[in-house]
């Protein structure tokens, strides 16, 4: 373990081995780290927070700080961070909320560039991707492999499922469905992200199936009731296109559609 001289660190966080610590970063006293992470110059850590393994803090960052939100009156919350995260300058992860579940979550693996600001409450996924200055609202779930593009805002409630890919300066006021591609001030849908999906080795029957899928769903004059049993009706039902599917199911902003 490197502790910087400047650094203060309170006697009752939890270090684990090999945890670095640059100058002058503040660590409150209910924080753990976990092995190996480096946390560096100016970052401040407070609240309940645990961070995992293997994690990469860049200064002045702002980790477990209090929501904002007007009902917050001060009891405990808590942020979670998974392995393996890059977290790069001035991102802000604030901790949850006693209506929101308490816990602001985040997983493995995930990719926060610089000005990232993930609100109360939040639940990020694995291998998700943030550019620079992309900003969640409250109670936001961004799922598996997602990427948000640079200045993008995302309301409060919104779900973006995974494989999802969103442009830069976009603003997201509904729910993105898993696999496509979003665009624009009030986001649009512009098909499935092949591009992403051939990366990631998705079987190009997979491809297919969701592209009929997508048209027959979000393209289709149909409403969407009648639009998605006749996808459930006419399209192979791989395991991309159940999910594809049970998420708008179970959206309660809804998608954009046409």
């Amino acid at each position: 373990m490197k502790i910087h001289p400047t650094a203060i660190v309170d006697t009752n966080a939890v270090l684990a081995e090999g945890v670095e610590i640059g100058p002058y970063v503040i660590i409150g006293s209910d924080v753990k780290i976990g092995a190996r992470t480096t946390v560096g110059p100016h970052t401040t850590i407070e609240g309940c927070t645990t961070i995992g393994e293997d994690c990469k803090i860049a200064q002045f960052a702002a980790i477990g700080a209090a929501p904002q939100d007007t009902k917050y009156k001060g009891s405990p919350t808590a942020v979670e961070i998974g392995n393996g995260n890059i977290i790069r300058e001035y991102v802000t992860i604030h901790r949850g909320t006693e209506n929101g579940g308490r816990v602001t979550r985040i997983g493995d693996h995930n990719f926060l560039m610089a000005y990232t600001h993930i609100a109360h409450d939040c639940k990020i996924g694995n291998h998700v991707i943030f550019a620079n200055c992309a900003t969640l609202g409250g109670h936001v779930e961004i799922q598996d492999h997602a990427i948000l593009g640079g200045l993008v805002a995302v309301h409060q409630f919104s779900r973006i499922g995974g494989y999802a890919f969103v442009g830069g300066l976009s603003g997201i006021i509904k729910d993105i469905p898993p696999y496509v591609i979003a665009s624009g001030e009030r986001a649009k849908l512009f098909g499935i992200n092949i591009i992403g999906l051939k990366r990631h080795n998705f079987s190009p029957e997979a491809i297919d199936a969701l592209r009929t899928a997508y048209k027959l769903i979000v393209r289709s004059p149909l409403t969407l009731k009648e639009a998605i049993k006749t996808a459930e009706r006419e399209v192979s039902q791989v395991p991309e296109v159940q999910y594809f599917i049970d998420f708008i199911k179970n959206s309660k902003r809804g998608i954009p559609r046409k």
